[in-house]
């Protein structure tokens, strides 16, 4: 038995059968298929409004670049949001964008960062049947030259108006909303990724999961 399987069985007795179903629902409508990216945010404010959204959308990974600027989650703003996703952060490495995007594309991403590029796309005209990263920037500057340089390509959301860009939690829901209309549905996890966020899930809604499990002589 993997230790997933082993935290499940010890941990099931203590979740209630609602929550098991709720689970049950929310793992059949996540999917990595589509994950954001966070270049040196300098509004975490906004960042914690994206993660929310992007918890209610389905999406299971974010990841953040940290340079310049950490990011620390708003509890007020997310409603919890936090607890259910996983959050990657790249701030140890001597090149934290190239770090971030080699282990996107080892995952099979393409990158597309939004940027008003001439080259930039519409998000519209942005096929998404391969797995796809869309990166964001800083509100007053936008993503970095280098990470315009190491994205596959740029995309952007159309406007209509005089301003020139969304809010940051505006621009990544729509980016959300189109990638989702495209698709039809999200790709479903893998089994297995499945069993390792239950198991997930339930040390985090279990109250003294660790100790409860420690008694079962199962270390985490």
């Amino acid at each position: 038995m993997n230790e997933s399987n082993a935290i499940i069985e010890v941990l099931e007795a203590f979740v209630s059968d609602n929550k098991q179903a709720h689970i049950d629902r929310v793992l059949k409508l996540r999917t990595r298929h589509l994950t954001l990216v966070f270049e040196d945010i300098d509004k975490p404010h906004n960042v914690s409004a994206v993660l929310r959204t992007a918890e209610c959308m389905g999406i299971q990974d974010l990841h953040f670049i940290k340079n310049k600027n950490d990011y620390t989650v708003n509890t007020g703003i997310t409603q919890g949001a936090a607890k259910w996703i996983t959050m990657h952060h790249h701030c140890r490495a001597d090149d934290n964008v190239g770090e971030c995007f080699d282990s996107l594309r080892k995952e099979g991403y393409q990158i597309y960062a939004t940027s008003l590029h001439e080259t930039s796309r519409s998000i519209y005209d942005l096929d998404p049947k391969q797995k796809t990263a869309i990166v964001f920037g800083t509100e007053a500057d936008g993503i970095t030259e280098e990470a315009g340089e190491k994205a596959d390509g740029f995309v952007h959301i159309p406007m209509s108006g005089f301003t020139e860009s969304f809010n940051l939690s505006v621009s990544a829901a729509i980016c959300l909303t189109v990638m989702k209309s495209k698709l039809g549905e999200w790709p479903q996890l893998q089994d297995e990724e499945k069993l390792d966020l239950r198991a997930e899930w339930y040390r985090k809604i279990v109250r003294e999961a660790d100790l409860i499990l420690k008694t079962k002589g199962i270390e985490v």
